[in-house]
């Protein structure tokens, strides 16, 4: 556990979540982050309680805040809900955008029994608004890959799988997605060695909850071709 956490007072942990671990899960003798940071504070003597600010998903690499009371819990949410918690990604997708950037709104249904989620009509019901701002960083071109993109990745909102499902609809699905993904970039996957979905928290930025003061974290992009 030391080694993930990046940043540690006494009102949150800062933590680097690798692909493939639960941010929290019921599921019996799986491991998650938040059991790990429990048991993590139990061994110092501290209190165990973890606030959950935010997740990501089990394939999703990246950085992640915890609050370690619950009133900078209750700060650093109503800084995640007024959009002044920042969080920005970068993805490896299939193809190249003809536009530099662009913002995506859509509506998203998820389905519970599957755990997918969908793209869907604004007035169908249980729709959630889902807005995000993309930008290409750099485009590739290989003669036996193909085309693909790394993009910066901005969230206005946090719904269920929604960079994924999103850059899918769009037509860019993430390299190594198997859920969202298509045959195009399951090929794309394949042929340049990429099991995890290609998608990194790599920015994070927010006020402490308890000074006031401004917290800027971040992960070299390099680390999605690892």
């Amino acid at each position: 556990m030391d080694k993930m956490i990046v940043y540690e007072d006494s009102a949150l942990l800062v933590v680097h979540k690798p692909a493939g671990i639960a941010t929290e899960t019921a599921r019996i003798g799986q491991a998650d982050i938040v059991s790990e940071l429990k048991n993590y504070r139990k061994k110092k003597g501290e209190d165990t309680y973890i606030g959950v600010i935010h997740r990501l998903d089990q394939p999703v690499e990246g950085l992640l805040v915890f609050a370690k009371n619950q009133s900078a819990a209750k700060k650093l949410t109503n800084q995640l809900q007024d959009g002044t918690l920042s969080k920005k990604y970068a993805a490896l997708v299939a193809g190249v955008p003809a536009e530099q950037e662009g913002e995506l709104t859509d509506y998203l249904l998820k389905d519970a029994r599957t755990n997918l989620s969908k793209v869907v009509p604004k007035d169908t019901k249980g729709a959630k608004e889902a807005r995000l701002h993309w930008k290409v960083a750099k485009r590739f071109s290989d003669a036996d890959a193909g085309d693909y993109s790394l993009v910066e990745i901005e969230l206005f909102t946090g719904r269920h799988h929604q960079i994924r499902v999103q850059m899918s609809h769009e037509g860019f699905p993430l390299l190594g997605d198997v859920k969202y993904g298509c045959d195009q970039s399951r090929a794309l996957s394949r042929q340049l060695g990429i099991t995890n979905t290609a998608l990194l928290a790599d920015k994070l930025t927010f006020r402490h909850p308890q000074t006031g003061k401004q917290m800027d974290f971040s992960i070299n992009n390099k680390l999605l071709f690892r």
